[in-house]
């Protein structure tokens, strides 16, 4: 489209295939001409919002960034939709570089590649932020480091370290325990006592595994069943903070030591609103006009997927700054008022006195 940000595409056939793989947070497709032709290969990153959707050609969605059509009568298209244009596509068929094993495909590495490099400075962060990292967690997200964390009952703000230390400790006393156990009692053992590196996982398994009940291709915006899915995350029951990205984290229970200081839960806010000595309905409101504005334009970003769902989550600094001076010169001007009306009433009295007043 005009306003895709992704690169041209040199490619055309008569007739090809699409084909598709998965590794992490990536997706190649690669396009094969039926014919001599060589083919194309292109990686995708899907931001917040990207998708593909296959419909008619006449009606083609709202930013469908790169289409691909039929021949059929009518044709159709099959797009690349990407409303917030977080999401990218580049040319060729290599992974992007920095990425660790995907938690999907390829587990036993994701699993060796987290426990080998524990005195990375990665795990110094608390657990939530390192689940984010797709240096060790390719392919995990907001919503599942959530639904990972609640089901293991571990504070989302522990530091990553303690806890995956704790658990290299486990499977070395395991091993130690049973050294001849075979695939399928492992795979029983982590089916009845999962620790958190098999629930990144299983967990993503499960939305796969139920991919069709959960989200109708037919109807992109009904996630009704993917909501009933959920756990914790964004369950009203649940509390929240923001991390040290702006990402907000919701959790059950105590926060962890790494929490951010100064911050209520969300959860807890609402019990104040509540309160009518907490907040006056004046303050909720302008608070609740913030929100919907913040929700209607996010920001401009121009970083990594990861970096930009951080910060397009996050707060903005700047304007909440200008917020807390416009408040805040409104209290230093209240003082001013009764002083004039006093000198007005002087003045008023010079003059019926017949004494000199400021012109």
């Amino acid at each position: 489209s005009a306003v895709g940000r992704g690169p041209e595409v040199p490619f055309s056939s008569e007739a090809y295939r699409i084909s598709a793989t998965s590794r992490g947070k990536e997706l190649r497709l690669t396009l094969a001409p039926l014919g001599p032709a060589a083919t194309q290969d292109l990686v995708f990153r899907f931001g917040m919002s990207g998708s593909f959707r296959l419909c008619p050609a006449a009606r083609l969605p709202r930013h469908a960034h790169l289409r691909f059509l039929t021949r059929e009568s009518p044709p159709r298209a099959l797009c690349f939709v990407d409303a917030r244009r977080f999401g990218s596509w580049r040319l060729g068929d290599a992974w992007q570089l920095g990425r660790g094993p995907c938690v999907l495909s390829e587990y036993q590495a994701f699993r060796e590649n987290v426990l080998k490099n524990l005195d990375d400075k990665a795990f110094d962060k608390p657990i939530c932020e390192a689940l984010l990292n797709q240096k060790f967690f390719n392919g995990i997200g907001n919503y599942l480091r959530a639904e990972i964390l609640y089901r293991l009952k571990i504070p989302p703000f522990e530091k990553a370290r303690t806890v995956l230390e704790a658990l290299k400790d486990q499977e070395q006393a395991r091993r130690k325990k049973n050294p001849s156990l075979t695939l399928s009692k492992k795979l029983k053992l982590m089916r009845e006592n999962p620790d958190l590196l098999e629930l990144c996982h299983t967990v993503p398994m499960e939305v796969i595994a139920a991919e069709k009940n959960l989200l109708d291709p037919d109807h992109s915006d009904n996630y009704a069943a993917f909501k009933n899915w959920l756990q914790c995350y964004l369950v009203p029951s649940m509390s929240s903070l923001r991390d040290r990205n702006g990402r907000t984290i919701w959790f059950q229970g105590e926060p962890g030591p790494m929490a951010p200081k100064g911050q209520t839960s969300r959860k807890k806010r609402a019990q104040l609103k509540a309160d009518p000595e907490a907040l006056t309905p004046k303050v909720t409101m302008r608070a609740s006009k913030r929100c919907s504005r913040a929700a209607a334009k996010p920001p401009k970003l121009a970083k990594e997927e990861e970096e930009e769902e951080e910060v397009a989550d996050g707060p903005r600094k700047g304007r909440a700054r200008g917020r807390r001076k416009a408040t805040a010169a409104p209290a230093s001007s209240e003082p001013d008022a009764p002083v004039k009306a006093k000198r007005s009433r002087r003045t008023s009295a010079r003059r019926g006195r017949g004494e000199a007043g400021s012109p």
